[in-house]
């Protein structure tokens, strides 16, 4: 269990002790960060079901085609699966868990890379051009997010303090750190934005080939080997049944004929036993709170 242990934190931090150095600077910092220990953004994504949201989100994402061409000329997702997990999931945990200035360099590295993403894009015949920095498809990308986020966390995480709205509220700051314009401040707002994206999103042969890839990546037995393989199948099956039917239709997959919402939820209590909770971000970054709050004499 203990190898098994290594090899998934590995795959999500880059380290097999899940501790990089980017986890342990989250232990330094002059302020508490935009969120905090009483925060909804916190207990979300400190919890176990965002490994089941991450996936979510990047099924959701590839549905608008400015984001899936992007992800289709840019992305090394293919060559470095792992790594681009890695890096996706760095900068989410330094975002909520890091102090201020922690969080707005990792939304600037981030935001730099996108200027450079840019290209054209076919749709019904009509040539688009599209760039990751173009403040609609910033919002498409954010409300994709934090729309998995939270159903991944209602469907198998516990009570959110202040309820969906206070996460989706919370959140909006990671967005405007983003570039994203007037983000979404309630689970009304979100459920908006995302309905007013539907006649941008298709399908077609780039989703259908980004969302086989995602289904069976390529892990080699340094991955985890059968039974991991096992393990990704329950989590895209989750991912899957969170989704609502008319975006599962478009992504061509179908819900498992099994029950995969409880499997899944068996799956992330297994995952949550054997990575340990708090997790290595949320445990340094709670040191970095509880020294500050010390000095301040909290």
């Amino acid at each position: 269990m203990r190898r098994l242990r290594e090899q998934l934190l590995q795959m999500l931090s880059g380290a097999p002790d899940g501790v990089p150095d980017w986890v342990t600077a989250l232990a330094e910092g002059d302020d508490e960060g935009y969120f905090g220990p009483e925060s909804a953004v916190w207990v979300v994504h400190g919890g176990i079901p965002v490994l089941i949201a991450g996936m979510r989100a990047l099924l959701m994402q590839t549905l608008h085609p400015g984001a899936m061409a992007g992800v289709h000329d840019w992305s090394r997702y293919r060559e470095d699966p792992l790594g681009r997990l890695s890096g996706t999931v760095r900068w989410v945990l330094t975002t909520s868990f890091g102090d201020r200035a922690q969080a707005e360099q990792a939304c600037a590295f981030v935001a730099n890379l996108h200027t450079r993403v840019q290209g054209n894009y076919e749709r019904g015949g009509e040539t688009r051009e599209y760039s990751a920095a173009d403040p609609a498809l910033l919002s498409w990308v954010h409300v994709a997010f934090a729309d998995s986020f939270l159903r991944c966390h209602q469907t198998w995480g516990k009570p959110i303090p202040g309820g969906a709205d206070a996460y989706v509220s919370e959140w909006a700051a990671a967005g405007g750190l983003m570039g994203v314009h007037n983000p979404p401040k309630s689970e009304a707002e979100l459920r908006d934005q995302l309905s007013a994206f539907g006649p941008e999103l298709q399908a077609g042969e780039r989703v259908r080939d980004a969302v086989r890839f995602i289904r069976k990546p390529p892990l080699h037995s340094s991955d985890g080997g059968r039974l991991t393989r096992v393990g990704y199948s329950i989590v895209f099956a989750g991912a899957i049944a969170t989704i609502p039917p008319e975006y599962r239709r478009m992504l061509g997959v179908r819900r498992a004929w099994w029950p995969a919402i409880t499997i899944t939820g068996w799956l992330l209590a297994l995952l949550g036993r054997l990575l340990g909770r708090p997790s290595t971000s949320e445990s340094y970054a709670t040191r970095r709170v509880a020294a500050l709050r010390a000095r301040s004499g909290e």
